[in-house]
């Protein structure tokens, strides 16, 4: 289901990328005559990759991410034309082109090739066009990646609407992948654990994160990762939100832990500091007044809606 058709007042409906007005009509992927119609829809644009970074068009009132298909011929055939779903009945494509196809657009007056984590971090595009645009940056990476069969080494093509490759070779079926990550916030009374990686931005804290391993539910793999990465250990946990987040391809998983312990042991090889921030604090983090000028991550990502829902008291 999507936005078109649901009313969504979830908390994850508020973060980056997860505002996708497609509906998606996975049910229609496999029938090929289907996706030609739509692809002869007169209302049919496409949104175009250049490996993973998006192609968008100047205007005077800023930037448009979605192009006539007619228009996408300027640059060529693209290697892959994934169906995306439609938006309000009109049909939408993925148009993957190869990486180099940006020296070409360095022509075009009109063409920009964007960064898409600046631009949802600079708001530069309205959310409901920032979320297919994620979709498809996920979902290109997956064609440029999986070209040749993982199982034998023999060229893959797209079918399935572009939501599957198929080996001719020995028949294997190979479909989009999708990363879960848990990212969390360990609370302790009026209290919560935030950290910072030796990358991030001087003064910004936020909340742990790490990649669920094999054979591991949500839970452990939140109590893993806040124990490796801070020694501190935890009893129950709950789900908060997620967000898509193509970079290259996760799915952020917002959850809340209780800490059994105040006192923190840090992995340097993972982090540069963590520790304990007063409700108050984390307040002042979010409204960027913290005096210390300490901050939190932007609107646009999952940790900062964790980390509102402490101020709250929605996640003790």
């Amino acid at each position: 289901m999507s936005s078109e058709s649901t009313s969504r007042a979830e908390l994850s409906a508020s973060v980056g990328f997860a505002v996708n007005p497609l509906l998606r009509h996975s049910e229609r992927r496999h029938d090929d005559a289907e996706i030609a119609r739509y692809r002869a829809d007169d209302s049919a644009s496409a949104v175009i990759m250049l490996g993973d970074k998006p192609l968008l068009k100047k205007g005077r009132g800023g930037f448009d991410s979605r192009f006539a298909l007619a228009e996408v011929e300027r640059l060529g055939e693209p290697r892959e034309l994934p169906f995306l779903g439609t938006i309000a009945g009109r049909p939408l494509f993925l148009a993957n082109f190869d990486p180099a196809t940006a020296e070409a657009v360095k022509d075009y007056d009109d063409l920009v090739v964007a960064d898409l984590r600046a631009l949802a971090m600079q708001g530069a595009l309205p959310p409901d066009e920032l979320g297919p645009l994620g979709e498809a940056k996920a979902l290109g990476y997956w064609h440029q990646r999986h070209r040749f069969c993982s199982n034998c080494g023999a060229p893959s093509r797209p079918v399935s609407g572009g939501w599957r490759r198929d080996c001719d070779a020995c028949k294997a079926q190979h479909f989009p992948r999708t990363d879960p990550v848990v990212i969390m916030l360990a609370v302790r009374g009026d209290e919560c654990l935030l950290g910072r990686q030796p990358q991030f931005p001087r003064g910004m804290y936020s909340c742990l994160a790490g990649f669920v391993e094999p054979g591991e539910t949500l839970e452990d793999a939140v109590r893993r990762e806040i124990m490796e990465e801070a020694g501190v250990p935890l009893g129950a946990v709950r789900y908060l939100a997620s967000q898509p987040w193509p970079f290259p391809a996760s799915l952020m998983i917002g959850c809340v832990g209780e800490a059994l312990s105040s006192e923190i042991v840090i992995d340097r090889t993972e982090l540069d500091d963590a520790r304990w921030f007063s409700r108050e604090e984390a307040r002042l983090m979010l409204a960027g007044r913290h005096p210390g000028r300490l901050y939190a991550p932007p609107p646009m990502a999952i940790a900062h809606h964790v980390l509102a829902a402490f101020v709250r008291g929605e996640a003790d």
